[in-house]
């Protein structure tokens, strides 16, 4: 006949046996995100670099005559850069101007991260303009002769949830070089 404390040191060692058994049989967790939002920062730059490509999607599908073409960009914008593209395309429109061409991005490079990855992140950009023109009502050129045929920009992205957005553009020197 067993003492009490076997039966006791018996009953909790199959309960330790059992719960470990079915511990094994767990379905493994699914990973968690970054403090980024996005399971890793490749996937962040990911979601970056998708974001600048629609907006240049929707800068080559603005009709300056129709100010209901210019959404998709203000959608993609936010603080300095959806004012400047406001600013831009009203007077763009008021003028009359009409643009042509094809804008591409031929460079698209995620500069070094600093503190605030989690909500901002900043893009070298090469942006080959060289296709593009925009032209007043008698269909003379207002683009300066100076116009370098691709631009060399830092795109700043600022994160609201899971998404991107354009928030500020500004010219860039350095690496990488744009030609």
């Amino acid at each position: 006949m067993m003492s009490r404390a076997t039966t006791v040191l018996t009953r909790s060692l199959g309960v330790l046996i059992v719960t470990a058994a079915l511990a094994g049989c767990a379905p493994t967790p699914e990973p968690t995100p970054t403090p980024t939002g996005f399971a890793s920062e490749e996937e962040a730059f990911a979601a970056a670099e998708e974001t600048y490509r629609a907006y240049v999607d929707a800068l080559n599908d603005v009709d300056l005559s129709d100010p209901e073409t210019f959404e998709p960009v203000y959608a993609l914008t936010t603080g300095e850069a959806n004012a400047g593209a406001r600013e831009t395309f009203s007077e763009y429109h008021a003028n009359g101007w009409q643009v042509n061409g094809t804008t591409i991005a031929t460079v698209i490079v995620e500069l070094p991260k600093g503190e605030a990855f989690a909500t901002k992140l900043d893009l070298a950009i090469c942006l080959d303009v060289s296709d593009v023109d925009v032209v007043d009502p008698t269909g003379d050129s207002v683009v300066g002769s100076d116009r370098p045929p691709v631009q060399a920009m830092t795109v700043s992205m600022t994160r609201g949830g899971a998404t991107w957005r354009i928030s500020e553009i500004t010219g860039r020197e350095g690496p990488p070089e744009c030609t």
